[in-house]
């Protein structure tokens, strides 16, 4: 068992899901609402967790692919009716996103839109909230050890809320629960987790032990990738990945870039609801060839670990493992990608690619991931 002391508490360990009441315990949770989805409670693995407690707690059930404000207020309606006191996001990182949104309800008025990071929203953001234990089952947001919750507001923007109090109280990694994920999704997040390290080493910021941990996260996810999409059952693979999707997000505290600049706005829309994995994958190749000028050594650092031209790795990974060939076969249309290179701008992820985009070099961007 490794306990880890790094923005918040980690307890990373296979089968540590049995501690999970002892945990709750501790931080003096004696009511929790346990947030997740449903096609996670149909592999019957919200309803192992649920037996791991002598009085059964409440579950939210209604998370959405991408989630959204209406869903945060009904989980957090749910969180007030039934007098619970903390709370615990379980799944992928639409499920730990939208419960670090419904704890951020548990001292602050709504709407979310005042407390996101475009409107200045950290500002307004404080401590007195409720405990909560995130307990990711895909290897790939890292948003278990993220200070950010993404989140499509009641306009219709999908945006992220970001501060330290965002950080949930325990991350609680047990590699174990990802031994059931299909090929597909098991590739889609992680290539969420090797874009989050790829764009931290990139940007810009200079954070010596961010780029540290995203290169670690990179050299261990990328040889894992294979052998987890090939073999679920592959223990190493699958603790190999965890780690890599976690390290992936303590580094991006430093900032990530135009890939997700652009993903965000395109998960928002709200007709295709697209996977944010599958998106950054299908991304990274074109951001990569249009950061090469601009960071210097780091590109033969990347292409060291990749073992060829990280563009042209990245694109035969995409293939490898079952990635879709491009946004067009994603139902993404030309006035999709005219609206989304505008709202990219205003995105929190912009302003820290190394390579500062215009609109024109983010309608470039979509148009080469086509």
């Amino acid at each position: 068992m490794a306990t880890i002391n790094y923005l918040t508490r980690i307890e990373f360990d296979a089968g540590s899901i049995q501690r999970l009441p002892h945990l709750l315990a501790e931080l003096g949770v004696r009511r929790p609402l346990i947030a997740t989805d449903k096609g996670l409670v149909s592999t019957g693995l919200v309803e192992q967790v649920l037996g791991l407690f002598e009085t059964r707690p409440t579950v939210f059930d209604g998370t959405p692919a991408n989630p959204t404000e209406d869903a945060v207020m009904e989980a957090h309606a749910l969180y007030v009716s039934e007098g619970c006191d903390g709370i615990v996001g379980l799944g992928g990182g639409s499920s730990l996103d939208l419960a670090k949104a419904v704890r951020l309800l548990t001292g602050h008025a709504a709407p979310l839109a005042q407390y996101t990071a475009v409107q200045g929203g950290a500002a307004r953001i404080h401590g007195k909230i409720c405990p909560m234990i995130a307990v990711p089952t895909t290897s790939g947001t890292g948003s278990e050890v993220g200070r950010a919750a993404v989140i499509i507001t009641a306009e219709g923007r999908k945006l992220g809320i970001l501060s330290g109090h965002m950080l949930p109280s325990i991350a609680l990694c047990d590699p174990e629960l990802t031994y059931g994920l299909p090929p597909f999704l098991t590739a889609a997040t992680g290539m969420d987790a090797l874009s989050h390290c790829l764009e931290t080493y990139m940007g810009p910021s200079t954070n010596p032990p961010a780029d540290a941990i995203a290169l670690d996260g990179l050299k261990r996810g990328f040889p894992a990738i294979r052998k987890a999409v090939a073999n679920g059952q592959d223990h190493q693979a699958r603790w190999d990945m965890m780690m890599a999707a976690l390290e992936g997000a303590m580094a991006f505290q430093k900032g990530l870039g135009a890939v997700h600049a652009l993903t965000h706005p395109l998960g928002a829309v709200r007709e295709l609801n697209l996977h944010h994995g599958t998106l950054n994958a299908v991304l990274m190749p074109a951001v990569l060839r249009f950061n090469r000028s601009v960071i210097g050594g780091k590109w033969d650092v990347m292409a060291e670990i990749l073992g060829g031209q990280p563009d042209e790795v990245m694109a035969q990974l995409n293939k490898d493992i079952g990635m879709p060939s491009g946004l067009k076969a994603m139902g993404v249309t030309e006035a999709m990608m005219e609206k989304v290179a505008g709202e990219a701008l205003h995105d929190h992820c912009h302003a820290t690619n190394p390579r500062l985009a215009t609109r024109e070099d983010y309608l470039m961007l979509l148009q080469q991931s086509a």
